[in-house]
């Protein structure tokens, strides 16, 4: 994406779905850089914005599934482990 052309949001979003954390997360630093650097227009700010919220969703789809694997694997090992 890049603001001259940023794309459809379904286009955006279908892209955005495929991020591993790592680039989500990095995308996600940049996009905030340049929304508190500032110098955009309104439309530019919301277009940034709107991708910053879908990065920060990736992030936590990606945290989530991380947190369930970790309680998963200690249940596993509970479950194993007789007392």
């Amino acid at each position: 994406m890049t603001l001259a052309d940023p794309g459809t949001p379904d286009d955006e979003l279908a892209e955005i779905a495929g991020f591993g954390y790592e680039r989500a997360r990095d995308e996600l630093v940049n996009v905030v850089k340049m929304l508190e650097q500032g110098g955009l227009d309104l439309d530019e700010s919301l277009a940034l914005w709107e991708r910053g919220e879908a990065l920060a969703n990736r992030c936590e789809q990606h945290l989530a599934g991380a947190r369930k694997r970790v309680e998963d694997a200690l249940s596993r090992a509970d479950a194993a482990d007789p007392e």
